[in-house]
């Protein structure tokens, strides 16, 4: 039986057209597989926890690949991490997988961090890892209407128009917005999510942050059950994939 690594991958997805591979366009995917191919000479298909969109990064991506030879996880760790330079692309930790384990079906929770930049200059150092809001953000009101969101809903208002999931029935456990400093931090966890939904919950959310929005406009947009009620979606690089629980 082939071994299975679990890797624990952080990336920065801004040269890259998301993370599911594509032909002649540079994914992150393709990145890593090209990776394997150069550390043992084997083309493979990994699998993923789940795909980022296009400019969407991750700090606790977790993959899986099935290897011909039985490899210390170390050596794994370390050549792909070699034949990924200079890529923004890092394997953080390797480990040989219980048998069974998969990195997606497996996966219980989901966990994204949301980074908005609230102040009139733009970022310098943070530029394409957060989205640059300058009109104040009321980071409590953002929190309070966010727990609104919390728990089992039909979340059709906040799924983009191409979602292939087969139902927008989703279980929120964690909706969490607080301001540190000059960021107002996101944070969302679920079993899954469905396509684009955590932007744009992050987007209407934003609305309430500057006063556009109440609670009570957040809570009948959701339950209007229709995209046409959704806030304006966030911007791609302000999204981080931060765990995956299993």
């Amino acid at each position: 039986m082939m071994p299975r690594y679990r890797l624990l991958i952080e990336y920065d997805g801004r040269p890259f057209n998301g993370f599911q591979a594509q032909d002649g366009l540079p994914t992150i995917q393709g990145a890593i597989e090209r990776a394997v191919k150069a550390f043992c000479g084997e083309d493979l298909r990994l699998q993923a926890a789940g795909r980022t969109d296009t400019g969407v990064h991750a700090r606790g991506q977790v993959v899986h690949v099935d290897l011909a030879k039985d490899w210390p996880a170390e050596t794994v760790r370390n050549a792909l991490n070699a034949h990924l330079v200079p890529q923004p692309i890092a394997v953080l930790e390797a480990s040989v997988a219980p048998e069974g384990w998969h990195a997606r079906f497996s996966a219980k929770e989901r966990r994204y961090l949301y980074r908005i930049l609230n102040r009139m200059a733009p970022p310098a150092l943070d530029q394409g890892r957060v989205w640059h809001v300058k009109k104040p953000l009321d980071a409590e009101a953002m929190h309070e209407a966010a727990q609104a969101l919390v728990g089992h809903h039909d979340f059709t208002t906040f799924r983009d128009l191409g979602c292939q999931a087969k139902s927008p029935m989703k279980t929120l456990d964690l909706a969490s917005v607080r301001r540190e400093g000059d960021e107002v931090l996101l944070e969302f966890a679920s079993r899954s999510f469905l396509h684009r939904q955590v932007r744009s919950m992050t987007g209407t959310l934003a609305e309430v942050g500057v006063g556009r929005w109440t609670r009570a406009d957040l809570v009948a947009a959701l339950e209007a059950r229709d995209r046409r009620a959704c806030g304006p979606v966030a911007p791609a690089e302000g999204l981080y994939l931060t765990g995956v629980a299993y």
